[in-house]
């Protein structure tokens, strides 16, 4: 560590569990944040304050007007552009702190890539959307032992749970399943900058403290209210040793062949990523062009229908504004490029 980076970092370095030693540690760490958007923008920022060496951001998505009462990083400039989320945050975060290396992936995480994009990886932070993506991360990080900290917010309420492979329990150990049934989404029950804030906050703590090795690590499980002004916090307990993830080391996530159709929270959309294919954006433009008013950058292209949007990406991903109902979205995405 040289003296400039001593005087930056001093008051974290003042902060006895972490000292010169432990920041040392977090100048040579890699960090990978999955999802850029209320939580993972606030953990990008934060982890960059703090001197992470590494950062690699992996998002789907393009800055939105919605994304800015409760997401870091972003202006209205991001929004006005749609920028691609981890091309917006990389440029923010290097004029944050030069000294980091951030590097954006424009990527679905999918069970065809996600080893690749995550092993290099010392701790991977959950700043996902949906319960698909998380249990992915969880066999990922199970598989090659790779700490997790998971992390949601709906409304006024949060929930973080740190996972560290060997030394507690794994996400299926605590919830063998994700929830059943139609699920509450910043759509219906909205979402506070305070609760997304608090969430991301208790996330970045517990990544330092992973990154530091701190030897009293417990995995709780932190629940809060932010409206209600409450929160409470109970241990995980030990591995469930009939866990069919980190004890039977069945991956049923990271095996699935594609990813299935998903409803995009706060955004009124539909996400379809067909493996199968690739989009040629110059191809598709000059297809579409008859249809409605197109928009191709280098990053996507736009098509504007009578009510939908539509969001096509070269890696084959696509997104229908204007419905989160699966079927509808998927007769709108058939009907301009096939089934």
């Amino acid at each position: 560590m040289n003296p400039g980076e001593k005087e930056r970092y001093s008051r974290q370095i003042s902060f006895a569990p972490i000292g010169e030693a432990g920041q040392n540690k977090i100048l040579a760490a890699r960090i990978c944040i999955v999802g850029c958007g209320a939580l993972g923008s606030f953990q990008a920022e934060a982890l960059a304050r703090a001197g992470i060496g590494h950062l690699r951001l992996i998002d789907r998505d393009y800055v939105d007007y919605t994304n800015l009462q409760r997401q870091w990083l972003y202006d209205e400039a991001d929004a006005r552009d749609e920028s691609p989320k981890v091309i917006a945050a990389a440029r923010r975060l290097r004029q944050l702190n030069s000294h980091v290396e951030v590097e954006p992936i424009i990527a679905d995480l999918t069970p065809s890539n996600a080893e690749d994009l995550l092993e290099q990886s010392d701790l991977i932070l959950d700043g996902t959307d949906n319960f698909e993506t998380r249990y992915l991360l969880n066999d990922i990080s199970a598989k090659l032992r790779i700490p997790l900290i998971y992390g949601a917010a709906i409304g006024s309420y949060g929930i973080v749970m740190p996972v560290v492979p060997e030394r507690g329990p794994c996400l299926a150990c605590v919830y063998p399943e994700p929830p059943s049934g139609p699920q509450l989404t910043c759509d219906i029950a909205g979402v506070l900058v305070s609760t997304t804030a608090a969430v991301a906050a208790l996330q970045v703590a517990a990544a330092l403290r992973v990154a530091v090795g701190w030897p009293d690590f417990v995995c709780r499980i932190h629940t809060l209210d932010v409206w209600e002004s409450s929160a409470k916090q109970m241990d995980a307990g030990s591995r469930d040793p009939k866990c069919r993830v980190c004890a039977a080391r069945e991956f049923r996530y990271l095996e699935g062949k594609q990813r299935v159709p998903v409803s995009l929270c706060g955004r009124n959309a539909v996400q379809f990523h067909e493996n199968a294919r690739s989009f040629d954006l110059e191809e598709l433009a000059a297809r579409f062009r008859t249809l409605g008013d197109v928009r191709r950058n280098e990053f996507a292209l736009r098509l504007a229908i009578p009510n939908y949007d539509l969001t096509f990406f070269p890696d084959g991903r696509a997104i229908v504004k204007g419905t989160t109902d699966i079927g509808i979205a998927r007769s709108v995405y058939a009907r301009l490029v096939g089934a």
